[in-house]
């Protein structure tokens, strides 16, 4: 692999100074490294836009600097390389072709690829896969008020916050939004417990017998007042909730559209290849 990768490193540094010691006999040289020549046309495009005159003639700089380095080395590293390691004919075809493979397959996804996946699709993944869903950590269904300590809503959030009135729920949403310093009332929102931690100041050494007899929780520190209310929770090595894995069951489900994409369109290839007598083995 590492050959590989030295080959490959090898052949870009030759291509490049290849295409920058073409004769250029209209354009100003800036450098030379034995009979190879930097040219200012080499240079025009290197500095963003935008960028101040200091640091354009920086860059500008680092870039000749390192252009003289790399045409040393590869002077050096041609001059004591055998032939026999210096012709890349085999690996230039293989790359080459590995390149156009991989943009004809990136563009027969991008248009063939149905990125649509219905909920249907979603839960009957889930379900029939529920062994590969074990959580790795205990995660909490819960709303939360996170309010100034000076606030005057403080009172009426410690009523509306336990409420299941939906009406009262409405009321405590328009109040969050304008007085709260952070707040989280979806009520199909679940959080990794470790997460929860380092926005409510809640300090415990047993995750699991907290979460077993705590259901609303009403704290302060310095600067805040908390209000949590626990709908739920799920310890960890069970098996996480569904609308938590949604996003990553669709991107499971789309990654498997492209693989099968690719993998049918392989087959369609060698299969009407193989009918029109496109090959041989001898």
């Amino acid at each position: 692999m590492f050959k590989y990768k030295f080959n490959i490193l090898f052949l870009f540094i030759c291509l490049f100074f290849f295409y920058c010691s073409k004769n250029k006999s209209n354009d100003k040289k800036i450098a030379r490294v034995f009979d190879e020549f930097l040219y200012e046309s080499d240079i025009k495009n290197i500095v963003p836009p935008g960028t101040s005159k200091k640091d354009s003639l920086q860059s500008v700089a680092n870039y000749i600097d390192n252009w003289i380095r790399q045409q040393l080395i590869y002077k050096q590293a041609d001059k004591n390389l055998p032939n026999e390691l210096k012709d890349f004919n085999k690996q230039l075809k293989e790359y080459r072709n590995s390149l156009i493979i991989y943009a004809y397959e990136k563009e027969l996804i991008k248009q063939k690829l149905d990125t649509t996946v219905s909920e249907k699709e979603i839960s009957s993944y889930y379900e029939s896969n529920l062994n590969n869903f074990e959580l790795k950590d205990n995660i909490v269904n819960v709303i939360y008020v996170k309010l100034p300590l000076n606030s005057s809503v403080i009172s009426k959030v410690r009523t509306l916050y336990k409420s299941d009135n939906p009406i009262e729920k409405k009321e405590l949403t328009g109040l969050c939004q304008k007085y709260a310093a952070n707040s989280s009332l979806e009520e199909d929102t679940w959080f990794y417990f470790t997460d929860l931690l380092k926005e409510i100041p809640i300090k415990t050494y047993n995750q699991e017998d907290y979460l077993n007899n705590h259901k609303y929780i009403e704290m302060q520190d310095s600067l805040y007042y908390y209000f949590v209310k626990i709908n739920g929770f799920k310890i960890k090595e069970s098996t996480s909730p569904l609308s938590m894995e949604k996003e990553n069951i669709r991107n499971i489900i789309i990654n498997k559209r492209k693989l099968k994409l690719i993998d049918d369109m392989h087959k369609d290839t060698f299969i009407k290849a193989q009918t029109n007598n496109d090959f041989e083995k001898y």
